[in-house]
């Protein structure tokens, strides 16, 4: 995969600042990803957000997009917005939708899913050897799905 240009990921409040690229690494189920910091006009850095591109059967349960929101930064919707630029990012790379996952008691961050315009496919158990399981001890994910046409 061609990494591309970010400058664009820019909305007049937030702008998302390319922190680094990773290759796929198939042997670890890792697809292509970009990691961001997510500022904003007055504080500057507010948090971090990443696109991982492409598709392979782990990702249904941890997701194309991450974020996290510094504490003294959340309530003012810096992740939905982030994941509205990440959204056009990802149409670029011929992506027609995008999931989002969080856990079940994550009330923050499902209200971040929906407030970016996500909708709930289902609240899945993760398979026994999924790494959010075998390394965090989550059982369940909310799976979200944005369409990207």
């Amino acid at each position: 995969m061609e990494f591309l240009n970010t400058d664009f990921l820019d909305d007049g409040e937030i702008r998302l600042v390319l922190k680094a690229q990773k290759q796929a690494d198939p042997a670890r189920n890792r697809v292509p990803a970009y990691l961001f910091y997510i500022t904003d006009r007055q504080r500057g850095r507010v948090g971090t957000c990443d696109l991982r591109v492409g598709w392979i059967d782990p990702l249904y349960y941890s997701g194309h997009i991450g974020y996290e929101v510094d504490e003294a930064y959340r309530g003012h919707h810096y992740a939905a917005k982030a994941c509205r630029l990440l959204f056009g990012l990802a149409k670029k790379h011929g992506m027609q939708y995008v999931l989002i996952t969080c856990r079940p008691d994550n009330i923050a961050s499902r209200k971040t899913c929906e407030y970016a315009g996500c909708r709930l496919v289902e609240i899945a158990e993760l398979p026994p050897d999924h790494e959010l399981r075998t390394e965090s001890g989550h059982t369940h994910e909310c799976i979200y799905r944005y369409y990207l046409t």
